[in-house]
């Protein structure tokens, strides 16, 4: 049975920025919890940081991770994308579903950074790094996507 690695706020933890979550309404994604398949994990708690907690966008120009006053978080963010690499290893997941939008966990589309709701393509850190260990990462919006995949597994 394949593990999935999931951001905690897909899984229903209130762990967002705003300390609220964004759990998944899909028939099969209740049955992977039941069976216990799902590891979830909110790569910016896990850095260190609570809930709730300034939203934060990557800056193109430095690649810090910052709050719209400056402040800087990237370390906590790097930290937090390490330590779900780890669990992913540590649970032999090849799969992972986050967050869209989220500077840790956006898989396509991030924030570009200026705080005004303008998405641009791009990752997250945490998927870029679960990406470049080879994991098979998908957003909530890729839901069927992972669900081919894993038939296919």
């Amino acid at each position: 049975m394949e593990k999935i690695l999931i951001s905690a706020c897909l899984f229903g933890e209130n762990v967002r920025y705003d300390a609220g979550h964004c759990l998944i309404d899909d028939p099969d994604f209740l049955t992977w919890q039941e069976e216990g398949r799902l590891i979830p994990i909110c790569p910016e708690m896990a850095g260190g940081l609570p809930a709730p907690r300034p939203p934060c966008e990557r800056d193109l120009k430095t690649g810090d991770i910052l709050d719209k006053d400056g402040q800087n978080f990237t370390e906590a963010f790097y930290n937090g994308a390490d330590l779900a690499l780890a669990l992913a290893q540590e649970h032999g997941i090849r799969y992972a579903l986050l967050k869209e939008h989220s500077p840790s966990c956006g898989v396509n589309i991030i924030y570009d950074g200026t705080f005004t709701s303008t998405k641009i393509p791009g990752s997250g850190v945490t998927a870029t790094l679960l990406k470049n260990n080879g994991l098979s990462v998908f957003s909530e919006f890729d839901l069927d996507a992972l669900k081919s995949a894993l038939k296919g597994a």
